[in-house]
């Protein structure tokens, strides 16, 4: 049996188990499972420490990906660069850290047709200044952006961007969320901030014109989603990045380059489908 989970604090909400065993069970690995573990940053050490050769990999989410960095024998230099690894691979005795959310932005962008003849994003504003935005911060970079602007509630929130972009090779800008209304329009905008946050600022947002990728899942849509959807906005939610980032942790979890995006889209569409039904 080969083992792989997601950990978190609480973890009980999230999707990676239907997308992992969606996965496993088109590519006939029968052998394989997949659980949702509790575990806070207090436990993970001892966690790890108990893994025995059948577990194959492991799902981090925060604050678990910055924690684990010191933990781990091997780190990827994209990892390092965004500041947490959402991913380890269990391999020989040896636990490798990867960052797959910049994949999953990356892959979502360009599937939502939000990405530029160019391959460019153009000018984009990152909401938020967390782990996410960094992420967000790195997969501009891939597409060859060399800056960004963040807004945040405080500027203080921002310093964990801020030190991403420094690694990066990046410059941004940090404004305050209260100064949208003044800043320079934006081709694109990336609100990684929580359900409900962006709320005060749709109407903004869907009058400025910009295409819009909101990293909220559910519920879904936003009312952002909703307001620049009624504009004729181009609007991609949280889900597509989940399901790509997703999609490569399998690969490296199993090696196998033959993931079956569509499975696992319809499974993580349906069980999101049935969670809003209550």
């Amino acid at each position: 049996m080969r083992r792989a989970a997601v950990l978190g604090a609480p973890v009980g909400h999230s999707l990676s188990p239907v997308l992992h065993r969606a996965a496993y069970a088109a590519l006939g690995l029968a052998d394989w499972t997949y659980e949702a573990v509790e575990c806070d940053e207090a436990r993970l050490a001892s966690l790890l420490a108990g893994l025995d050769d059948s577990w194959a990999g492991l799902s981090l989410t925060m604050p678990l990906k910055r924690t684990v960095l010191p933990m781990l024998d091997e780190v990827s230099d994209l990892a390092l660069a965004v500041g947490g690894a959402n991913t380890v691979v269990l391999r020989g005795g040896r636990r490798l850290g990867h960052n797959t959310d910049v994949h999953g932005i990356v892959t979502a962008l360009a599937e939502a047709g939000l990405i530029r003849p160019d391959g460019t994003p153009g000018r984009v504003l990152i909401m938020g200044g967390g782990a996410t935005a960094c992420s967000a911060l790195a997969a501009l970079r891939e597409l060859g952006a060399a800056e960004a602007t963040v807004a945040v509630r405080e500027t203080a929130r921002a310093a964990e961007a801020v030190a991403a972009a420094g690694r990066l090779g990046m410059t941004v800008a940090v404004r305050t969320l209260g100064e949208l209304d003044r800043l320079p329009s934006a081709d694109l905008v990336i609100s990684t901030l929580p359900a409900g946050a962006a709320d005060p600022y749709a109407a903004l947002i869907a009058k400025s014109g910009a295409a819009v990728f909101d990293v909220v899942y559910a519920p879904w849509p936003t009312r952002l989603a909703v307001a620049v959807t009624a504009r004729g906005g181009a609007v991609v939610g949280g889900f597509p990045m989940l399901l790509h980032q997703a999609v490569r942790q399998v690969e490296l979890m199993t090696g196998r380059a033959d993931v079956p995006v569509e499975a696992m889209r319809a499974a993580g569409t349906a069980e999101i489908a049935r969670r809003q039904r209550g």
